[in-house]
């Protein structure tokens, strides 16, 4: 019984000290390491949704303050669908849009959108750029080897 005992001990001793190596383990990764020189990331948006859109405007500003990608990240949002709403003059994103084109980032709509919508150039900020469709920008970019980021 006693051999036992020392045995079981033993084992709750090894036990114990293989979960604090892997726990101390745990600790030290720090996540990926930015190699290249340059990346770049597509964030698509087709939700309307309040939300939805300041979150992705959100995600989009902190990767470009990720210290890793601080000045190697480029950056493209494409609305489309129900997306567009974040382009809206009368909606509330200017102030969000203008801090991230200040960065660089590439604000885009879908023409197609736009034209099956009804939807007036006019009723959207001046200083987005269009592409024809929004899933052709998709297609490209990723073959491209741009991230494609759908929150």
């Amino acid at each position: 019984m006693k051999k036992f005992l020392i045995l079981v001990s033993f084992s709750i001793l090894i036990s114990i000290s293989s979960s604090v190596s892997a726990q101390e383990k745990a600790g030290v990764f720090t996540g990926a390491v930015a190699k290249k020189k340059t990346y770049h990331a597509l964030y698509v948006l087709n939700s309307a949704d309040e939300k939805h859109i300041s979150g992705t405007l959100r995600n989009i500003n902190n990767a470009l303050e990720d210290p890793r990608l601080k000045g190697k990240l480029q950056v493209e949002l494409i609305a489309f669908g129900d997306g567009f709403t974040v382009y809206r003059k009368d909606g509330k994103f200017l102030d969000q849009l203008n801090m991230l084109r200040s960065k660089g980032v590439i604000l885009a709509q879908c023409e197609n959108t736009v034209r099956e919508r009804k939807i007036e150039k006019s009723s959207l900020f001046d200083f987005i750029s269009y592409v024809p469709s929004g899933n052709g920008e998709i297609i490209i970019r990723s073959t491209e080897g741009w991230a494609i980021v759908h929150p």
